[in-house]
């Protein structure tokens, strides 16, 4: 634990600037030019700040500030998207942690879910007490996505029907099967629903698997949605996927070229 000690006027004036003249973190390079001085003045002024609990550091070279009211630099992020997207750009918010944004869903998920272009090495890092999954794809698939602010800064989100398109790719961004199947029916049931939307997207995503996993839920949650599952059995692949690619599944739904778990084939998805 870092405890908080003084700072000069000098330090805390420049400090200020920096604070003013970035948006939810500061780098190396962006302290080096509000101050105009070189990158390893910048950087050492950074980590001194950091050493008296002024600043967090985030990671090598990235520094957050500490509140005034902290007695600690020990502090948790206070706008995790923020720093997901200094981090991570190309990148958006997406899977559970969008879903609960759009309301598609009650739980409250700590981990937060950060679709990025980028490789890291480390896919589950925590970050100031933080936990995020991050998950790659390619710069082609950033599509549905809508900017949200926070605070002066806008983030990249994805919009509610991508979604469920990217649960519906991986269940495991949903949290689950059963989890991932309630945000569908929440989206069925909101002013988001927009099925032909789905359809466009999925065809963007180019995965026969995300047709199969769509037709046989909207057929048991909207089976009204005649064009939606036509559209979805139009765009089958061949070969048999998984519900969801986690789960044992021994029940082969030949209608959708689809394994389910027991119980799935023939249970009421809606209460």
């Amino acid at each position: 634990m870092q405890a908080v000690s003084g700072l000069g006027k000098g330090d805390r004036k420049q400090l200020a600037a920096i604070i003013r003249g970035t948006k939810g973190a500061v780098s190396v390079g962006e302290a080096a030019t509000i101050l105009d001085v070189p990158r390893a003045a910048a950087a050492k002024k950074l980590a001194r700040w950091a050493s008296k609990g002024w600043l967090s550091r985030v990671q090598r070279g990235l520094y957050v500030s500490v509140p005034l009211e902290s007695r600690t630099s020990d502090i948790a992020l206070e706008d995790p998207w923020l720093i997901a997207d200094r981090l991570y750009a190309p990148c958006y918010i997406g899977g559970w942690s969008a879903a609960e944004y759009w309301e598609l869903t009650e739980q409250i998920f700590r981990t937060i879910v950060v679709m990025t272009a980028q490789k890291p090495r480390d896919r589950s890092p925590v970050i100031n007490g933080t936990s995020f999954l991050l998950r790659t794809v390619q710069n082609e698939t950033l599509f549905g996505l809508k900017p949200v602010w926070r605070g002066q800064v806008k983030v990249s989100v994805s919009d509610p029907s991508r979604t469920i398109l990217d649960v519906l790719n991986d269940p495991l961004l949903g949290g689950g099967l059963r989890s991932t199947t309630d945000f569908f029916v929440n989206y069925l049931k909101s002013d988001n629903r927009n099925l032909d939307l789905l359809i466009d997207y999925a065809d963007r995503l180019g995965n026969g698997a995300v047709f199969k996993r769509m037709g046989f839920l909207l057929e048991r949650l909207v089976p009204e949605e005649q064009k939606a599952i036509d559209a979805c059995r139009e765009r089958m692949t061949t070969g048999n996927a998984k519900l969801d690619p986690v789960l044992a599944s021994n029940k082969l739904v030949t209608r959708w070229r689809l394994w389910v778990p027991e119980g799935w084939a023939k249970e009421n998805l809606v209460d």
